[in-house]
């Protein structure tokens, strides 16, 4: 697909790319021969779940899987993908072990706790990690969603077969043949204009209408979101005619059964 004018989206089932957001959880959604994808931003994975067809693909750009004990930089999902990213490899945190997750304990009643919640996160990942490593801020912020995503994979383990783990930076090298994006998505926390449009170009070659790639974003998400979640959901496409492949192959799996691996 090398033009411009939007293509239906291939396979016969309803696809779904999903991030999290400030407002929850954004999905970029596309039901089968249609050319325009939807966004929505929902405060339950669950409601999500609920609002879709029971069939349909769902590429999730959030952790799924957690080892017991990590070795190493990170689950075997991150191991692999790394060395494919170049500079953009330092989109992918290392994740820490389950019980360091789960020592996180969200919500939190005030600052200070959240900050005794870090610490003790941390600690419990040093415990369970060789060499000894701690949780960076921005990996703990995303505990919360990792736990939610966790608890209904756990509690229904039928979603496996159609709800997979992904990462955008992951997707945008796939989609771009191989070669991971030359310019970052945020410079020192700030949006960076160039990394959105060189995304939204690629994004654009792969049948994502402009319509979408320059409408605002629901209320609860960011303009980075949208983008990230197109991205998603072209790999739930790739997946829905077979396509798209996991990171590793065959992917790993944790105590609970829940695969360990990353699909672009």
């Amino acid at each position: 697909m090398n033009g411009t004018a939007p293509a239906v989206f291939p396979g016969a089932v309803e696809i779904c790319g999903v991030g999290a957001c400030r407002g929850g959880w954004l999905a970029v959604h596309a039901l089968p021969g249609r050319t325009l994808p939807t966004a929505r931003v929902f405060p339950r994975f669950g409601f999500l779940l609920d609002a879709i067809g029971e069939d349909a693909q769902i590429v999730v750009g959030m952790p799924i899987g957690l080892p017991e004990r990590i070795e190493g930089p990170g689950r075997a999902a991150e191991k692999a993908v790394r060395p494919l990213l170049g500079m953009r490899q330092s989109s992918v945190f290392s994740m820490p072990a389950r019980r360091a997750v789960v020592a996180a304990a969200p919500p939190y009643a005030s600052e200070l706790a959240r900050r005794e919640a870090h610490q003790r996160c941390c600690a419990v990942a040093r415990q369970t990690s060789h060499p000894p490593r701690g949780v960076s801020i921005q990996g703990f912020s995303m505990f919360a969603r990792i736990l939610e995503l966790d608890a209904i994979l756990r509690a229904r383990p039928a979603l496996l077969a159609r709800v997979v783990e992904g990462h955008p930076e992951v997707a945008f090298m796939a989609l771009n043949g191989g070669t991971a994006m030359a310019t970052p998505k945020r410079v020192r926390n700030v949006v960076d204009a160039a990394g959105i449009e060189e995304r939204r170009a690629l994004l654009l070659r792969h049948a994502i209408p402009r319509d979408f790639l320059h409408a605002p974003p629901p209320p609860g998400a960011a303009l980075v979101d949208s983008v990230d979640g197109a991205a998603l959901l072209l790999v739930a496409a790739r997946r829905a005619v077979g396509t798209a492949r996991p990171y590793p192959d065959p992917p790993a799996q944790d105590a609970h059964g829940l695969p360990i691996a990353i699909w672009a």
